[in-house]
């Protein structure tokens, strides 16, 4: 199963704008060879572990961390770079957190879009960061949805910078007749995620943790000083943290690691449109995404691209066999942009649970996970990193209200958990048609 999502996902990236417009050093981090000793093995280098690695460095913790690729490889630098407060399916934390639980996982929410900032600041990231975020109604049944989702977090969820928007307003927002309404926010926005990702695994070089490429951990050895194997070598450590996400491989237990199904979601860039067309399409240059559950999400880039996306499906289709279907999708919100060329298509695969809500949790006192941030995971994983390094260091209070959610895994098991995948969502394409 692994093997076969590496492929997938190493096709998928091979036309991908952000890897077409990033520096990457001339050699990626080392290879483990050997034995390490650590107080904390992370396992992923992507914003969910390189977050724990930094917070954990700034306690005082040696860390390593292993990837089975090179840092950004996978949905961290792929995804949306869609930057957001909130949840993806703020209805669950309430009903299983309570109105205090839900307040308090919002206030952590939008710490993590404060805490990107911040980063980016210390740090020196250049990662085009814009400031902005519309999500828009479809049809005339969202928007009686959509009012409801803003008014519930300004009165129930401690958010008030929310703004609603008629049709007139959506559509000077956004050049399309498509939006019937939409919630503009003023502090959500949109970055380039492979620049961050690379930012953030620099800083955690310059901070004091050792980073391992193209070490795929193999096996955690658990107990009161836990091992984690790989090929040609082991980290002996107190303890360990896997950011896996999407490809957890083999270090999960099985009922931890199918709580998680890896969705397969595509970007197209077009050709620089200019400064004063991009301009003309998205007034400030905010985010946009839709409100259906099957949605489409899109952006300008910092060259005056449209780089849009959508098309989720758990099969991960070449996006060359995609580039038609998703400029249509673009052509269908922008007709203004039909003739316009594609110079770029890629995708990934994101990691959802069955409801949408993060998944952190404990397989042991000394081996933590964080998993199945549902299109969430820029801001969300840098508090999961704060969160985890927290409950190492002793203070696990944040960390425990987010591991109160109850997640049911996905059916069928590995061999069949695709194909029911894919009925589920024909289902919710259906519903998002009528």
């Amino acid at each position: 199963m692994t093997a076969t999502l590496d492929a997938q996902a190493s096709a998928l990236a091979r036309n991908s704008w952000y890897e077409a417009t990033v520096t990457r050093t001339a050699d990626d981090d080392p290879v483990l060879e050997g034995a390490l000793d650590a107080d904390v093995c992370v396992i992923g280098a992507g914003f969910a572990g390189l977050s724990v690695a930094l917070e954990c460095r700034a306690r005082g913790l040696s860390v390593v961390v292993l990837d089975a690729h090179r840092s950004g490889w996978g949905a961290s630098g792929r995804n949306g770079g869609q930057t957001l407060v909130g949840f993806a399916k703020d209805e669950v934390l309430e009903k299983q957190l309570g109105a205090q639980g839900v307040r308090a996982a919002w206030a952590l929410s939008i710490e993590g879009v404060g805490l990107v900032r911040e980063r980016i600041e210390r740090y020196g990231i250049d990662c085009d960061f814009t400031v902005g975020y519309v999500t828009v109604a479809t049809k005339t049944k969202r928007v009686p949805d959509l009012r409801a989702w803003m008014d519930a977090a300004r009165t129930r969820w401690g958010y008030d910078r929310l703004e609603w928007l008629d049709a007139e307003a959506t559509r000077a927002r956004v050049a399309s007749q498509r939006y019937l309404a939409g919630v503009f926010d003023p502090v959500s926005g949109h970055l380039h995620p492979l620049k961050y990702c690379l930012g953030l695994a620099d800083a955690a070089r310059r901070e004091g943790a050792q980073l391992f490429a193209h070490t795929r951990a193999l096996k955690v050895v658990r107990g009161v000083r836990p091992v984690v194997k790989t090929a040609r070598g082991e980290v002996r450590c107190r303890f360990v943290v896997s950011c896996c996400n999407a490809v957890p491989g083999g270090v999960l237990p099985p009922d931890v690691a199918a709580r998680i199904a890896p969705i397969a979601s595509y970007i197209i860039a077009t050709e620089p449109l200019g400064k004063e067309r991009a301009d003309a399409l998205i007034a400030g240059r905010a985010a946009v995404c839709d409100n259906n559950f099957l949605l489409d999400y899109f952006r300008l880039s910092a060259d005056h691209r449209m780089l849009f996306g959508g098309r989720a499906d758990s099969t991960g289709a070449s996006p060359a066999q995609l580039t038609d279907a998703m400029k249509k999708r673009m052509a269908d919100v922008f007709p203004q942009l039909a003739q316009t060329r594609v110079d770029y298509a890629w995708g990934g695969f994101v990691d959802v649970t069955r409801n949408r809500a993060p998944d952190f949790g404990v397989i042991d006192p000394n081996y933590y996970y964080v998993q199945g941030f549902s299109g969430h995971g820029v801001a969300l994983t840098g508090i999961a990193g704060r969160v985890v390094a927290q409950a190492i260091a002793g203070e696990s209070a944040s960390f425990d209200l987010f591991a109160q959610l109850r997640h049911a895994r996905f059916p069928g098991g590995p061999a069949w958990r695709r194909p029911a995948l894919e009925i589920g969502m024909l289902y919710h394409r259906v519903m998002d048609m009528l």
